[in-house]
């Protein structure tokens, strides 16, 4: 009977590890479309590679030791053991997770300065910008120099890197395309770069990737990946048959709430920068993350309003530029110039 159940359970080992193999195929991340996916997964693949250096040997002499040295039926011998020191046996198994370790930071590294999100894809071919903005709950996509939006569904063309600036109206998000790369956050009153880049057409999977309240689960899109003359048609075509995006109708967009696929003709100018810009002058403070912010620390703080931010008509907001120009409702923005807009750049 013990011999029928180390053998069953032997070859369970076996079978999972072969259908877990026979598997990642499936898992998308192992089967990336563009060269950002494709690095990471290499990176994966070499820090599996790594650990399996360790973790396989140590496994067998684990099994081989309780196999050597089990109890056997009769066994009448007391438990005497014997302690020994080797010096050459702690030199081997100390230097060799060493070694892993500094062969991965070194490799980790490497891999960390070229796969910065905002470092732009070497290519013969003039990127394309898109503006994503996270929602309640839904993506918003601008083509600003197509002219069009689109909102839970992306087109971009193949072969093409996609510089994609990103930013949030509400809570924190993550944005996901598993096939083309790593995951960005996005945040309110921040833009983030990231380029990405489809080898192929196809239909990619993209999804928000942090939790952000009751329907968080719907902020999935699609992401296609089309030839550059499918691209260009499909933009002519929104660009004639589309509804205006106007500064009312992204208000109701805003609003909490899911959405369908929706394409938009025409978009208002400088609305990204609007909603980057619009969480910074909530407080008080001109834009642009070269001055600082006025806080609730000083003198001017002698009234506090919910949520730690300075009330309507404070002296910080009396010290602002005056050319303000109102956004959305309540909202106050200024007119600005990109350089202003994301940090470090």
């Amino acid at each position: 009977m013990s011999k029928f159940i180390r053998l069953l359970t032997t070859s369970g080992v076996l079978a999972s590890t072969a259908l877990f193999a026979s598997g990642c195929k499936s898992m998308i991340v192992f089967d990336p479309k563009g060269p950002i996916g494709m690095h990471q997964r290499d990176l994966i693949y070499f820090t599996m590679l790594l650990c399996l250096i360790l973790l396989v040997p140590v496994l067998i002499i684990t099994a081989w030791i309780v196999w050597r040295f089990r109890d056997k039926k009769g066994n009448n011998a007391p438990y005497q053991p014997i302690w020994s020191h080797s010096t050459k046996l702690e030199i081997t198994w100390w230097s060799i997770p060493i070694l892993v370790i500094l062969i991965l930071a070194i490799v980790t590294v490497r891999y960390t300065y070229m796969l910065d999100p905002a470092k732009p894809i070497t290519s013969d071919k003039k990127a394309i910008t898109i503006q994503a903005t996270s929602l309640d709950w839904k993506w918003l996509f601008q083509y600003p120099d197509q002219g069009i939006a689109t909102v839970n569904h992306l087109v971009i063309p193949e072969e093409t890197p996609i510089k994609f600036e990103l930013t949030s109206d509400g809570p924190m998000n993550g944005f996901w395309v598993p096939q083309l790369g790593g995951m960005i956050y996005t945040m309110s009153g921040m833009a983030t770069t990231m380029y990405l880049q489809a080898d192929e057409p196809g239909n990619y999977m993209g999804t928000g990737s942090n939790f952000t309240g009751r329907e968080f689960a719907k902020m999935g899109f699609t992401t296609k990946a089309v030839p550059q003359a499918e691209f260009d048609q499909w933009v002519a075509d929104a660009k004639a048959g589309g509804n205006a995006l106007s500064e009312e109708g992204y208000q109701a967009l805003a609003k909490p709430g899911t959405s369908d696929k929706m394409t938009f003709a025409s978009i208002p100018s400088g609305l990204f920068e609007r909603i980057v810009h619009v969480y910074s002058m909530s407080r008080g403070a001109p834009p642009g993350y070269t001055q600082k912010a006025q806080t609730l620390s000083g003198e001017k703080a002698i009234e506090k309003s919910e949520g730690g931010q300075l009330p309507p008509g404070n002296n910080a907001q009396k010290d602002t530029p005056d050319d303000f120009e109102s956004f959305g409702s309540g909202h106050s923005h200024h007119k600005l110039d990109n350089k202003h807009m994301y940090h470090g750049k």
